[in-house]
């Protein structure tokens, strides 16, 4: 599983025109799902997501957490994240989950969330169309691979 990690001020998902989920200040989580990615990947992701220290503490250093600062969480499922880009130039998303292993996956992902977060993380809608806005603070931008736990 592969993510991406915004530090923001705010987010939202529409869909069809209509707001589906906003949050303020948190992170907005994009997830792309690989075919052979299991529940550990998705746990591990969790604790990774829930106590990454990327929110600035009272000296302007980062070292809180989104549970820290009580902040919300909008996960979004983005196979893009999936993309293979070596041959060519029209990127391969073979290696993205079918929505089979990706559904379950991305919806224990956001319940484990919930949970450790202590209240609902909002969530886009998998597979659908979605328009994703957001005010990135810092900018702060982090991807993690749960292939790569180095």
């Amino acid at each position: 599983m592969r993510i991406l990690i915004q530090r923001v001020n705010e987010a939202s998902v529409e869909i069809d025109n209509r707001i589906k989920s906003a949050i303020k200040i948190g992170l907005l989580v994009l997830v792309g799902i690989e075919n052979d990615d299991t529940l550990e990947d998705s746990d591990w992701l969790v604790d990774k997501t829930i106590n990454l220290r990327i929110f600035d503490d009272e000296h302007g250093i980062m070292n809180r957490s989104v549970l820290d600062i009580d902040g919300e969480i909008l996960v979004v499922s983005q196979f893009t994240l999936q993309a293979l880009t070596k041959k060519g130039n029209r990127p391969s998303y073979i290696k993205a989950a079918k929505h089979d292993t990706a559904i379950p996956l991305y919806e224990h992902y956001c319940r484990q969330l919930s949970l450790k977060l202590g209240k609902e993380v909002q969530t886009g809608t998998f597979a659908a169309d979605m328009k994703v806005a957001l005010v990135n603070n810092g900018p702060v931008t982090i991807w993690i691979d749960s292939k790569n736990k180095e």
